[in-house]
Formats: C-alpha cells, structure tokens, sequence
C-alpha cells in the first residue's frame, strides 16, 4: 500500500509539472482592464508590435506593426461562453489579420482533466495550430469533413471528443463575430417581417400562452449562490414591439405609435421587464456605457447595447401583467436582424465555482423567440435549424453507434437466455460456456476499448455528481455518444443484475486481464496462477472502496487533484495514449498490474478498482440475484470455481462483488458435479427411478410434474 501510495503521487507530481494551462491563475484584470494586452501575450498570436486598448463590442484590441494596422486579437471569454467537458470554457487568445486569416491561437487556461492526466497538453497545443492559416469565415469542423457541402475537417484529439468540439466552437465564432464586427465578412441578410393588420390587443396571460412574451428564468443555483428569500436570481419577461398587435397590448394605442414614429426603417424595439436579486443593465454600467448583462443572438450575429439603444418603459399595458423591479425598451439598429426568423435574448451572468468559491465563471442562459406566425404574412418563413453539436456528432458515427448497440443487444439477449447456456454446458460440454464468453472480452477489448476508446472511467462518474449538484448539462454528456450509450446500459443492467453485467463481460479494461490470465494459463503459467487466501481477499476488497470515496471526497475539494488520483485507473495509459508514451511511473504501474494479471485473476477488479467499487454499491440492491439451493449453505463447490471470490463459506454471494461469470450457475444445474444433485442421482440409480430434467429451483422435478 505504501508503494502504491508512493507511486501515485509520484505520477500526480509529474502530471501536474506538466499541465502548464491547466487552472492556470489568470490576472482579474485580463477580462476587465481596457488594456488587454498589458496582462494576456498578445505578441504570440500575431507579429506586431503595439497594440489598442479593447474596442468595438464584442470587444477586440488593434494590432500594429511599425505603425500600420495589421490584425486583430481577442479573448474568448469576451465573446462566447462555451463549456468544455469540465463545465468550464478553454479561455483562448486568437490572433487574426485585416483578411480574416487565423495568425495564432494560445491556450491561456483550461479545466480539462483529461489534458493533465491523460492525454499531455502537447496535443491540445498540437490541434490548435491547425487552426493557423483558416479564414473566419470558412466552415471547419472535427474529423472527416462534409466536402460536399463545403466544410474543412481538422484532426481530433483522441479520447477528448467534448474538449476538441468546444474548442473548435470557441475559435471559429469568436472569429466570425469580429470579423463581421471590422467589415471583413458581409452580415447575413434576412426578409424583413411583414405584418397583418390585425385589431385589438390581448393580455398578458393570452400572450404569453401564445409565444409573443417569452420568459427567462434563472435561479440561484444555476449560478452558485445560495438561495435567498427571493426565489429568482432573476426572472426575465420580454417581447418584439414592433408587430402591431403586440407593440399595443404593452405599450398601449399611443405608446405604439410614438414608439413606431422614432424607429428608423431597419431599427427593431424589444422590451425587457425583470424581477430578482439581479439586474439585466449590470451594477456597472454608466451613461455611455454599454449594457453587459444581455445580448441578442440571431444564428450565429450577436447584438449588444449601448445607452443610446435604451428607452423607458413605465408601464405595462396588457391586463395580468405581473409586478417587476426594473424595466426598458432596447433598439436593435441592424439591417441584416429579422424578426420573420428566430432568435434569443441572452442574459450573461458570473458563476461562482461553490468548490473554490471564486467568482467570475462567465455563464450565458438564453431562451429563443419566435414570433407567432397568427400575426406574419403567410406565417412563420421556412427555417432549418442548424444540428445541435452532439447531434452532427450523432450522425458522424452512426456506423459505430449502430455497431456498439447491436454488440449491447447480444449481451443482453445472451444474459436474458442464460439458463438455456449454462443447462447447456452442465448436460453437454462445458467448454461451449466459453465461446460467449471469448466473444464478448475480444469485442469489448478491441471495438469499445482500442477502436472506440469508450472505456467507461470512475472520471464520468465524478463528473455526474459534479453536474447533479452543479448544473446538468445534457449536451456535455451527448456529445461523446458511445460512452452515452453505455452508461445508459451500465445503469439499467446495473439496477437489475447488478455490476456483474458490465465488469464481468464488457468491461474493456477487465477483458484485457481476464484474456491475460487466460492466455498465460494457456502458456504454461497455470502452475503458478494463485488466488489470495479468504482471509485477505476478505480484507484487501474493501480498498477499492476507500478509493472509491476517497476520490469522490477529495473533487468536492479538488477535481484537478482528484482526476489526478484517479490515475489508479490505468485505463487512459491502456486506451487511450498507449503505454510507452507515458512517463516511467505510469508505465511501471500498468506492468505490475499486467504482470500480476498473468498470475492472478483480475486482481485490479479485486481490489484497486474505483469504478467497480462505485457500481458495486447499488448492486447491493439489484432486482435479480443467482438463485440458491437450500443445501449452498454448507456446500464449498460453487465458491471453489468462483474466480471472483464471491462466494462466503455459507454459500451466499456477495451481489457487490459477482462477476457473473455463470460458473456456479453451470455447477447448479450438473447432476455430477453438484453435491446435492449428484447424490439424488446416485440415489435413483441405485432405487432403479428414471432420472429427470432439472427444474429452476436445481432440483430433479418429480415425475408426476413433468408433462
């Protein structure tokens, strides 16, 4: 244990000296300061020598050589709050010249676990110089491209699917958005909306029940804040004026028309109301300023505001309308929104991070608007919706999504039909148990584990505690479908047949052993193999759940340090970097456990392993335990074949740690190798009875019973 322990932090230290971006502590000034580039090393994403203060909005600063203007830098966080897998965005530098070309991209800071302990940082370095030379305006995304319809693929990082998506996201909007705001790309232009001159006014209730007010809700825990008496961080009702019937249900007769009297042709009125401990105009904001807290986002053009786009608004007209604190009518002055198509009100807020309690985790929450077609011209205009990012990944892997559904459909069909198998191999051969089995270790080893890198990791389920108590988020989660998919059956098998389903069979890096030691039995290592005597066995299988806890513990504290530790698991080094690429305790580690596999059986599983003590837990409770015969209570027979040790001297098994490997399932039905059964068959023979088939219960089933 001590050794253990050792090389644990042995191999945190290393990984920790090598994360140079990640939780790196950035200047408060860097998202604040007019001076960006006093604080963030502007020079390494663009050759130039000086540069502006921030301008424009979103902001961007000017770059200069010798004087003359040459590009553009920005910030990410600036611009677009994009979560990677941690939860938290990648904030990144981008460089930019006056043609829209991408000149540099640096890394100032990042969240992801599996860049510190998995895969070395190198690689994300790797993957955003792909990036250097790509227009702002061109349509990149990860892996193989759709040339078709115009998009440029760039390579993935393997294993860091949530991470490279994101990242890709975060680097081509922030470009598109300044390019579009310096004149580099032209904005879309939309068919405006024409309206039908319809009568009358409706009330609150009637509108909103029909979409023309849209509410945006956000709670103090979304933002990690303790709940206060009030129940809303803040509560957001809003609208689209300009439609007539709308325009005078909230403004009245005469506040519409002097409304419509001052907007120019290609200006467009929202109104806001709020109530809540927030306010949607900031606490900082001041005359000539520009209202930080909310956007508007039409596809991909953002919209903010300045003083000069505000207006009053006094009071709502409509009957039912409820109470507010504050309140406004914002101008968007652009030719290229339409209020024919959809778009959102964005309200930006600072998260507090609740594990180190430090503020400023940039965080958008956003609700769409989208006029009723009842007051459009010929109705709502046909509109596609671009693919939410999970689902173009969905449908990038459908051939391996449908591969590794079909592989869960045979466990499963093979597990509901196992009393057919094992009968099977009791009467005939008990070798032919053995294909399935082969089957399903070499499937598992090689598609789910080397091909898909899907292996499931006690890091997921960190992470899902994590985002239960945090904020869910069902696109983090989506957008790496095969361990999606997998989950969803490790947890349904889970609740009923416990973790033996997924451990015993399916596991990628349980096949890898269960294989070795197989293998090396084959080889003539058998007279060597050796299982620990009950009284350790008994003793060392509670570790895993002491490293279990201990993990779960330390990422309320830490996840950086618990991701880490969690480097117990060898699972990255086998899948997912390979294993001569790590440093020498990494290696030295996986060849102990792989050299202790060819000797003993499983004992990672055993005894180390996180995960499985995180799933044996809820096995405990699992609808549909192996059957027992009366006589298993003093009977040894089973548990002598229990390769898992599973099995105590009162023939009872221990749900937490069944592999269900169906050996002593076999064992329960053979009426020469079962202790019970083979003395009622002996006792027939010598009676001179016919002998019968074996019930369920594993027992010879009375003649008068059978049909």
């Amino acid at each position: 244990m001590k050794l253990l322990y050792a090389l644990l932090l042995t191999m945190s230290a290393i990984s920790l000296a090598h994360a140079s971006a990640y939780e790196a502590p950035l200047p408060p000034q860097l998202s604040t300061d007019p001076d960006m580039c006093r604080y963030a090393p502007c020079g390494d994403v663009i050759a130039a020598d000086s540069f502006s203060i921030r301008k424009g909005r979103p902001p961007y600063v000017e770059a200069y050589r010798s004087g003359e203007l040459v590009g553009y830098v920005f910030l990410s966080t600036d611009i677009v709050d994009i979560p990677a897998y941690s939860g938290k965005p990648v904030v990144t530098l981008i460089g930019m010249d006056t043609k829209g070309i991408i000149t540099g991209v640096k890394i100032l800071r990042h969240s992801e676990p599996i860049l510190l302990v998995g895969i070395p940082e190198s690689e994300l370095v790797e993957f955003i110089k792909q990036y250097v030379g790509k227009f702002a305006g061109d349509k990149v995304e990860i892996g193989t491209a759709r040339r078709s319809e115009g998009y440029i693929g760039v390579d993935a990082i393997s294993g860091a699917t949530v991470t490279v998506i994101a990242e890709n996201q975060v680097i081509m909007r922030c470009a598109v958005e300044v390019a579009k705001q310096v004149g580099i790309l032209e904005p879309v232009i939309r068919p405006q909306a024409r309206f039908l001159p319809l009568d009358g006014t409706r009330d609150w209730n009637t509108l909103l029940r029909e979409g023309s007010v849209r509410r945006l809700t956000v709670t103090h825990e979304e933002v990690g804040e303790e709940e206060s008496g009030n129940p809303y961080y803040i509560d957001i009702y809003f609208g689209y004026l300009n439609a007539p019937v709308i325009g005078r249900s909230i403004l009245g007769e005469r506040g519409y028309r002097r409304l419509m009297e001052n907007l120019g042709p290609s200006d467009h009125a929202i109104f806001i109301i709020a109530r809540g401990d927030a306010s949607f105009k900031g606490s900082g904001f001041v005359r000539g300023g520009i209202y930080d807290r909310i956007q508007v986002l039409q596809d991909m053009e953002i919209v903010t505001f300045r003083d000069t786009d505000y207006l009053p608004l006094y009071d709502i007209k409509a009957p039912g309308a409820p109470g507010y604190r504050e309140s406004g009518i914002f101008i968007i002055r652009s030719g290229s929104f339409s209020a024919a198509y959809p778009w959102k009100l964005v309200f930006l807020a600072n998260r507090q991070d609740r594990q180190t309690k430090d503020v400023k985790t940039f965080i958008n929450f956003d609700r769409e608007y989208w006029i009723p077609g009842a007051y459009l011209e010929g109705g709502r205009p046909e509109y596609r919706r671009p693919d939410p990012t999970w689902l173009a990944v969905w449908k990038s892997r459908r051939g391996e999504i449908a591969l590794f559904i079909l592989l869960l459909a045979a466990m499963t069909i093979f597990y509901l039909l196992r009393d057919r198998w094992v009968r099977r191999a009791s009467y005939q051969d008990k070798r032919w148990i053995s294909i399935p089995r082969y089957f399903f270790w070499i499937s598992s080893l090689g598609f789910v584990g080397y091909y898909a890198m899907a292996q499931p990791s006690i890091t997921h389920v960190m992470t899902w505690f994590h985002s239960l108590i945090y904020g869910w988020r069902w696109e983090l989660f989506l957008t790496d479908p095969i361990i999606f998919i997998f989950w969803w059956f490790i947890i349904i098998t889970l609740l009923l047949w416990g973790r033996g389903l997924f451990c015993g069979w399916l596991c990628p890096y349980g096949a890898l052993h269960e294989l070795t030691f197989k293998v090396a039995g084959a080889l003539g290592l058998r007279r060597y193999q050796f299982a620990l005597p009950a009284k350790w066995h008994n003793r060392l299988k509670w570790l895993k759940y002491l490293i279990f806890l201990g993990l779960l513990a330390i990422s309320f504290h830490s996840m950086g340090l618990a991701e880490r530790l969690a480097e117990v698991e060898p699972f990255k080094t086998t899948f997912l970097t390979g294993v001569w690429s790590r440093s020498w305790p990494f290696i030295l580690y996986w060849l102990a456990l792989f050299g202790l596999a060819m000797l003993m059986e499983r004992p990672f599983c055993k005894y180390l392993c996180p995960l499985g003590a995180g799933l044996a837990i809820p096995s405990t409770f699992r609808l549909f335990p192996l059957r027992r015969k009366q006589e298993c209570r003093t009977c040894h027979a089973c548990a002598n074949d229990c390769g898992a040790q599973a099995i105590d001297p009162r023939g009872r098994i221990d749900q937490r740690e069944c592999m269900l490997c169906q050996n002593c399932m076999i064992l329960y039905y053979d009426d020469h190798a079962c202790p019970p059964l083979s003395r009622e068959r002996k006792r027939r023979a010598r009676a001179n009875l016919p002998l019968t088939e074996i019930g369920a219960d594993g027992y010879f089933v009375p003649i008068n019973k059978i049909k």
